[in-house]
């Protein structure tokens, strides 16, 4: 709204209604109202907040009106829909007032709460506002590593780094992504953070100690786009080495790699590309699976080169790295480039769009929960200015700067943090490529004298943009930005035209992108152009303003270079700037800069120390830092020196040395069972179904794995007789070991035609299966369920019988209700050859040597799953929750959610719901965990009867993708049968490259106690793509029978040869 000046004609036009307001005559609607006075509501109610495109255009029209009377009715019209859409607007702002009231409290309680758990003395680091390490550039050096300040300082770094060889995985994933001819601006996801990743892919790629950078992003096979994009992969070659690139293998440097997923033939929007992330998930974990065999051989010396870290940009690539995180067990980091909760208050600020519509638009509130993952799942947050860390991510709940200070705080001292974690935030701004880039010295009128010599003629731009000045000598003022109302374009032309000194000195030069028509740009790009010049004409600027139509990308640096030339000056006046490239660009090519105090630029000023910050909304201000810098010009020297002596802090070389030395900081993480492996094992993750079962057996009857109450002791028992700790730590070195000794004397398998033969004295079976099918099937009762096993053992009797097909019972049971509920409908143990248990918080693999021990778990999928997990502090959290929720029943407060230690673990909490659809919703209860720095996973299921509560990056679906690293078993042959609802972790069940089927009427949800769609924060359509081939359902609604299944397995194609 800022300095749209058609505001001013629109308000003359309003008082041009006059008395009639007032008289008899006039409108019933405004008429009712009584002395309504439509200026003074409009400069109050409407001003100060709308986007006011629409009723722009309605006044063109009322203008446009010939008669008198029919121009009023118009212009009373427009007062009334201002009337309107003002109440509409204050209804919402104190709607989501209530909002921010009630999250407040909820953030405060919380705090109060973590805090209250951390009761230890605080530190003085805690105590303390200054927190070091924050940001690159903050004011205090401690603890923060020395930039390089020299080419010789920087070999200095690289000569430390040989003998590093670091995988990097970075993702991208919406937009148009190639190394060369970026079309950047194309559409609204190929932007900056295209041509950010792809540079940042490149540098890292170039740097020491680094042998390999991807870049994953969406393969894309469109007639609408380039033929580029649908290719596998693209070498990103590095454009300056520097001799730091001695050590070169066949695989090394950087790499874009392109995933299909999504409609194979047609580019989609960012918002579209929710339910496809499975899908790309999955993809890429076979890529980085492949990748690491490759490497491993080439650096490894035989052992697979896991990545670093992985780096996620953006929401959607933010929820795809922790999936990747967790199923890798490596760290990651997160770069949101820009925010949903930020983008949502804005929205809402504006008053035209409700929150379900602002949702439907831009899927917004998944959005925002991929984003509040990423916090839970990231060792690291990346941001380029410290703005984004106080102003955007303090809204997250998962993320209190505060809390922050105080958990950091104690990890230096090493007191316990009660499990509680807070990702580190860190500020590195982006890089930029200065090679080509040689600060002019001359002045204008030596480069016209040189040209006159015929030495080399001027750029075709300036001809451009001098063509509109009287005196093109005369010292340029230079702003470059597309016309949106947030650039306050406008503001800087009153700056301009109402200071006459100004106006004698320079000379001002907009780049407003390209045009070629005012009346085909978007309604409130053609506004604020049009308010420009008519102020250029109000002013008479006329041969002191330029604002071309047209340049190209590669022309930008001569625009700089030509306001060098003139000793001009680079402003950027914008209202909030969240980092400020273009501040960047122009201090590498000598300009001193005017720019916003709020946001980026304030970092950026503090390093270059190059010019000066003013108030956007102070129009004197902007003129008078414009004219000290024109007319002084010592202050323009020293300003020009300054940011030429510093700009090297912005390279990408720099960029990458605090990337790198910050990924060092980070605890490294790799698949737990690869930790401590040596040349006797090397192939036991790859080749071996080879581990002897009986040792681990003999194993499990030491430490009283038992499930019969009547004949062992419980595990309970068992848990009290040894230490945790110790017994985790014997069974894992016997797994260990046992491995080993398998390795050694294992046989291929034979030709098996018997499951139970086939399975002898191998661990695990499923390692031998061509297909594997995986019931996920949430029924109520145990009869159901058993029902549904029958009815798919009968549809694959055949493949059963040749041993080709596996099976995997994926449920919220614990390993003991499991055995009972096998028990009670007579199935065997080894009917399934895994058991993914406690809503993914235990794995087990069933074993043919033991009536009364049927089951191995598997340890190292314990350590494959706890990161930041809670454990005792997240458990009396959640106590302390299940307390409060009560309901009152004659006057007296019951209690209506308890602590299940019977059927609780290691890695599960388990609460039964006495009360089932009287809790709150999941996502409230997800909401309060995260405000106390609480990472975990809840699941709402067996019909909302209990409530599992397991590490955050674990689930039934990432079960899955642990099995398929560990022991091979390839996705893309994988069944899972599901209900037509189920547990609240459902959805991951549904999408990947595996194959689904939908048993239509089981778990329906007509009967069931528990809204599901209440339980999330976002619509299941927006994270489920039911129209995908790998989806099928059973064509009988109810009662389907074994034929009705196969019918469906045969319409996927999961196996070859199924169709008879």
């Amino acid at each position: 709204m800022a300095g749209n000046d058609w505001i001013n004609s629109y308000l003359e036009a309003i008082l041009d209604v006059g008395p009639g307001i007032d008289e008899v005559k006039s409108s019933l609607l405004l008429r009712e109202r009584g002395r309504f006075s439509p200026t003074r509501y409009f400069v109050e109610e409407v001003i100060t907040g709308f986007d006011e495109t629409d009723l722009h255009r309605s006044w063109v029209r009322a203008q446009a009106t010939g008669g008198t009377k029919e121009r009023n009715t118009r212009l009373e019209n427009m007062c009334w829909r201002i009337w309107n859409l003002a109440r509409q607007k204050k209804q919402l702002e104190e709607k989501e007032a209530q909002r921010n009231a009630k999250r407040h409290l909820e953030r405060e309680r919380g705090h109060r709460e973590a805090v209250a758990d951390m009761s230890e003395d605080l530190s003085e680091g805690e105590k303390g506002d200054v927190v070091n390490d924050l940001s690159s550039h903050c004011e205090s050096n401690k603890g923060r590593l020395p930039r390089t300040s020299s080419g010789d300082a920087l070999e200095t770094w690289a000569s430390q780094q040989k003998g590093k060889k670091l995988y990097i995985v970075l993702i991208s994933l919406h937009g148009l992504i190639r190394g060369e001819n970026m079309e950047l601006g194309r559409d609204s996801d190929t932007g900056g953070q295209v041509k950010y990743v792809v540079e940042l892919a490149r540098a890292l790629g170039s740097m020491p100690g680094v042998y390999r950078v991807d870049l994953f992003t969406r393969q894309v096979s469109s007639p609408d786009v380039d033929w580029s994009y649908g290719e596998p992969t693209e070498m990103l070659p590095p454009l300056h080495s520097e001799g730091l690139m001695d050590e070169m293998g066949e695989s090394s440097g950087a790499y874009i790699v392109r995933i299909p997923f999504g409609p194979r033939e047609k580019y989609i929007p960012k918002e579209l590309l929710w339910p496809h992330i499975p899908e790309f998930v999955d993809g890429a974990l076979s890529h980085i699976i492949q990748m690491s065999k490759v490497l491993g051989e080439q650096i490894g010396n035989g052992h697979p080169v896991w990545p670093a870290a992985i780096h996620g940009h953006y929401a959607d690539a933010g929820d795809s790295a922790a999936l990747l995180s967790g199923a890798l067990n490596v760290p990651m980091l997160f770069t949101g480039h820009s925010l949903g909760r930020d983008k949502l208050e804005q929205l809402l600020r504006q008053g035209r769009l409700s929150r379900d519509e602002i949702d439907s638009t831009y899927k917004i509130f998944r959005r925002i929960e991929a984003e509040e993952l990423s916090l839970d799942a990231s060792e690291m947050v990346i941001t380029s200015t410290r703005q984004e860390i106080d102003e955007q991510w303090r809204l997250y709940d998962a993320f209190d700067p505060i809390l922050e200070r105080k958990i950091r705080a104690r990890v230096k001292r090493n007191v316990s943090c009660y499990g509680r974690f807070m990702p580190r935030t860190v500020v590195i701004p982006p890089g930029m490529e200065f090679h080509h880039i040689v600060p002019n010295e001359g002045d204008i009128d030596t480069e016209i004298e040189a040209n006159e010599d015929g030495s080399s003629p001027d750029p075709p731009i300036w001809a451009e943009v001098m063509r509109f000045f009287q005196n093109p000598r005369k010292p340029m003022i230079l702003a470059l930005a597309r016309p949106d109302p947030k650039k306050n374009l406008t503001t800087l032309v009153k700056a301009f035209g109402e200071c006459r000194p100004l106006r004698e000195l320079a000379n001002l030069t907009l780049i407003m992108g390209n045009r070629d028509n005012i009346d085909e740009m978007s309604g409130m790009n053609a506004s604020l152009l049009l308010s420009i010049l008519k102020l250029i004409d109000k002013y008479d600027l006329y041969g002191q303003v330029a604002y071309p139509k047209h340049h190209k990308q590669s022309e930008v640096p001569d625009i700089y270079r030509l306001a060098a030339k003139t000793k001009g000056v680079f402003i950027n006046p914008a209202f909030i700037e969240p980092f400020g490239l273009t501040l960047i660009e122009a201090a590498a090519h000598g300009l001193p800069i005017v720019a916003t105090k709020n946001g980026g630029p304030v970092d950026i000023h503090r390093v270059l120390d190059n010019g000066l910050l003013v108030d956007p909304h102070d129009q004197q201000s902007i003129a008078d830092a414009l004219l000290r810098l024109v007319a002084e010009k010592n202050l323009w020297v020293k300003c020009r020196a300054n940011g030429l002596k510093n700009i090297h802090l912005f390279s990408w070389p720099e960029h990458c040395k605090t990337y790198l030395s910050r990924i060092a900081g980070c605890k490294p993480r790799q698949p737990s069972w690869l930790r401590n492996n040596d040349d006797d094992d090397e192939n036991s993750e790859l080749e071996s179904p080879s581990d002897s079962l009986r040792d681990i057996h003999d194993l499990s009857l030491n430490l009283k794995f038992s499930f019969d109450g009547d004949k062992n002791e419980s595990i309970e028992n068992a848990d009290s007789t040894f230490d945790s700790e110790t017994r985790r730590s014997k069974l894992e070195t016997a797994v260990l070991m046992s491995s080993k000794l398998a390795a050694k004397t294992a046989t291929k398998p034979g030709s098996a035609t018997d499951k139970g033969d086939l399975g002898a004295g191998k661990f695990p079976a499923l390692r031998r299966r061509k297909n594997m099918y995986v019931i996920a099937v949430d029924c109520a009762a145990n009869a159901e369920l058993s029902e549904v096993i029958r009815k798919i053992f009968g549809a694959l009797e055949k493949e059963m019988a040749e041993g080709s097909v596996g099976f995997i019972l994926a449920t919220s049971f614990n390993i003991n209700e499991i055995l009972s509920f096998l028990s009670s409908e007579r199935l065997s143990p080894i009917d399934f050859d895994a058991f993914i248990c406690n809503s993914g918080g235990d794995l087990y693999y069933s074993s043919p040597h033991s009536e009364e021990n049927p089951f191995v778990i598997d340890l190292y999928y314990h350590s494959h799953i706890e990161y930041r997990w809670g454990g005792e502090g997240l458990r009396k959290t959640l106590v302390r929750w299940a307390a409060s929720i009560t309901e009152n029943r004659d006057g007296k407060e019951e209690q209506i959610v308890v602590e299940d230690e019977a059927t609780s673990a290691d890695y599960c909490y388990s609460f039964k719901v006495l009360k089932p659809g009287s809790v709150p919703p999941l996502k409230e209860l997800r909401k309060q965990m995260r405000i106390q720095a609480l990472r975990c996973h809840v699941v709402y299921c067996q019909d909302g009867s209990k409530i599992k509560v397991v590490p955050v990056l674990s689930s039934r679906s990432q079960a899955l993708r642990y099995i398929y690293l560990r022991w091979g078993m390839e996705l893309s042959k994988v069944v899972v049968f599901v209900g037509e609802n189920g547990d609240t972790d459902y959805e991951g069940l549904l999408g990947g490259i595996h194959k689904s089927v939908v048993l239509t009427g089981v778990c329906s949800g007509d009967s069931s106690s528990v809204n599901y769609a209440a339980q999330r924060s976002y619509s299941l359509g927006d994270v489920v793509y039911y129209d995908s081939p790998n989806i099928a359902r059973t064509r009988q609604a109810q009662d389907f029978t074994s034929a009705d299944i196969r019918a469906s397995l045969e319409e996927l194609l999961s196996l070859q040869g199924l169709k008879s």
